[in-house]
């Protein structure tokens, strides 16, 4: 069902064309994410479609009485709200429909032939299981806990940082669930733990959702379809990041040879896509079907936990071997590091060796000292305990508040400081402007003070200037903020060919899994652990160990339990026993068709004469009525499960 149409949208501001002529369609169950370059009109069609910003020509329609809700930028809250109020903020009518409900339900038990009490009961009942608020109270100790607000729950809400007030107006926009939900770069201030919160909580929950995003494991994840915005344009693609670039690569193909640059970059991006990604989950194919079958075994044999539990941490420690090469040059040897921030202990007892052709991720929780540790070996603050012992060699910092720029000068100056057009980047010679190209940047923005430029903007001349400087290592502090996909894919180009040391702070997966070859995991104990897996291979393992531990746990809790007479009256149901006959075969038959469809999708010759967009829409429903039969059987068999022990 069609939830908002614009049609022949145009939209410019002065004599710049922002959109020209676009269509853009939401329909109930999408997950849409908007690709294209900063400054191509991402952020403005998103402002369209939440009806805050007016096109110039053509039409925005939406359903009646259709709910549509947008995370800002810059959150505004009630200065008197505590974090707990900010998130519940948005809940009032939510709350008010559950009473309302609650008071019909005891009216109807003495008046049930009553039809305007009827229809008002089922009205609210519907409008509560659409917004899944049932268990309202849950949710918010939920969601406050995966976002980690419980330690500000509290505390006024204008007294957090930026990124913690996001957190928490996500928080609430989540929780309200209206009928579209308009997300403007959701990770950013996210650690992986919340965002893997978020795409579950996303998916579970069935959002109808228009997103902007870098984060490309998560639009892999999450999006249905993506729209790019080029030209003043919109193309869609079915699927998420991985369709987009098969099918983005297929689509320069067939353009001039002008774009060969921008296609060598989808190749070798698509190629690492399927190369690193898709080995991966075949390689992890065998240890997930062990653990499935172990969750059946556990029930009967506790200790086949145990012995999993073991395999994957023999496994987890296969790749934490030392792989170091003794004749590179040291840059750093750190002895028994310990830091503090405050009375806030963040790392002890950690000692390390970074050579001349490490590179090396930082990766954790937020808060948990990240960005502490990288000024510790830059020896902006001096260490708790223990030592760090530099070489001899030159840095090049990145950092969040992109230091090294002046807003004063305009980006001849910044790039050419002593005079002239010319720059010297690793031994060439090149000129500005055509080294400045490379980072997307025109040449009308030579002239432009860095002052007047956006976070992006800045962002990518930050990065820029840093490749011109003759250093031995790179030191950058989440580097991909505020950065679009197009820029991401340019600074992995340049790092991958960098000679030196880089070392990084991120919570972007897959760009960590892309440039890391070492990893430096904050635990919750306060030590490092290093590792040489891919971060997302490591979060698998460690959410696989957390699942083992779980399991024995629960394992623990039934042998201690006493055991009680089993109820009499529980038992299937007819309908069950019925829905356990038909529910394999119906699941046998989506799957044939779930099949079909994917091959389709992967033939041009058969999408072209369904329609791609069409097709694609039919392959989410078909994907989505699965997982809804399988979730159904497995309820029942876990029931009948029950009944028999």
């Amino acid at each position: 069902m069609a939830l908002i149409d614009l049609l022949n949208i145009s939209k410019h501001y002065e004599a710049q064309k922002i959109l020209t002529d676009v269509n853009f369609h939401v329909d109930e169950g999408e997950r849409i994410v908007i690709i294209g370059k900063n400054g191509s009109g991402k952020s403005t069609l998103m402002k369209i479609i939440n009806g805050t910003l007016e096109q110039d020509g053509g039409e925005r329609i939406t359903k009646q009485n259709l709910e549509v809700k947008m995370l800002d930028q810059k959150p505004d809250f009630n200065e008197e709200h505590t974090v707990r109020q900010a998130v519940e903020a948005g809940l009032k009518e939510l709350n008010s429909a559950k009473q309302r409900y609650i008071e019909l339900s005891l009216r109807l038990a003495e008046d049930f032939e009553n039809k305007t009490l009827l229809e008002e009961h089922e009205r609210l009942s519907l409008y509560i299981e659409h917004h899944n608020a049932w268990n309202l109270d849950d949710k918010v100790e939920r969601i406050i806990q995966h976002f980690d607000l419980k330690q500000y729950e509290n505390k006024l809400v204008i007294m957090l940082s930026g990124g913690e007030q996001r957190r928490v107006a996500l928080a609430s926009l989540l929780l309200q669930k209206p009928d579209v939900l308009l997300l403007d770069e959701p990770t950013n201030h996210l650690d992986v733990y919340m965002v893997e919160f978020l795409e579950e909580l996303l998916l579970k929950e069935k959002f109808t959702l228009v997103f902007i995003s870098h984060d490309r494991y998560f639009i892999d994840r999450v999006a249905t379809k993506s729209v790019e915005v080029e030209d003043c344009s919109l193309r869609e693609y079915s699927g998420g990041y991985s369709n987009y670039l098969e099918q983005k690569e297929e689509y320069m193909r067939t353009l001039e040879k002008q774009h060969e640059n921008l296609l060598d970059i989808l190749k070798r991006e698509n190629e690492w896509f399927s190369r690193g990604v898709k080995a991966r989950l075949k390689r992890n194919e065998g240890r997930k079907e062990r653990l499935i079958s172990l969750r059946e075994e556990a029930k009967t044999n506790p200790a086949k936990i145990k012995k999993m539990t073991l395999e994957l941490e023999r496994e987890a420690k296969h790749f934490n071997r030392d792989k170091s090469v003794n004749k590179q040059k040291m840059l750093f040897e750190v002895e028994h590091l310990g830091l503090k921030l405050g009375d806030k202990e963040l790392l002890k007892d950690f000692s390390t060796r970074i050579l001349q052709k490490d590179v090396i991720a930082i990766v954790g929780p937020n808060g948990s000292g990240k960005s502490t540790l990288l000024r510790a070996l830059l020896g902006r603050i001096e260490p708790t305990s223990g030592v760090i012992k530099r070489g001899e060699f030159k840095v090049g910092y990145f950092d969040q508040h992109r230091e090294m720029l002046d807003d004063d000068k305009n980006l001849i100056e910044t790039f050419c400081p002593h005079g002239g057009d010319r720059v010297s980047v690793r031994g060439r010679d090149m000129h500005v402007y055509g080294y400045l190209k490379n980072f997307l940047f025109p040449r009308e923005f030579l002239d432009k003070k860095i002052g007047i430029l956006s976070g992006g903007e800045k962002n990518r001349i930050a990065l820029a200037l840093l490749f011109t400087k003759n250093v031995d290592i790179l030191i950058l502090d989440e580097p991909t903020n505020d950065l679009d996909i197009p820029t991401i894919n340019i600074l992995e180009e340049q790092l991958i060919n960098f000679s030196g040391a880089v070392i990084i702070v991120s919570h972007d997966r897959y760009f960590v899994d892309k440039i890391a070859k070492k990893l430096f995991i904050f635990k919750e104990d306060k030590h490092i652990e290093e590792s040489y897996q891919s971060y997302t291979e490591y979060l698998e393992l460690e959410h696989e160990l957390k699942e083992l531990s779980d399991m024995e746990k629960e394992s623990q809790k039934a042998e201690s339990k006493p055991k009680e007479n089993k109820p009499k009256e529980l038992k299937l149901t007819f309908k069950e026993k019925m829905a356990l006959e038909k529910l394999p075969i119906e699941i046998e038959e989506l799957e044939a068709k779930i099949d079909e469809k994917n091959s389709c999708l992967a033939n041009p010759a058969c999408y072209e004469k369904i329609g791609i967009t069409k097709l694609a829409k039919e392959f989410e429903e078909l994907k989505s009525l699965y997982e809804e039969k399988v979730e159904e059987l497995l309820t029942i068999q876990e029931k009948e499960e029950s009944i028999n022990t």
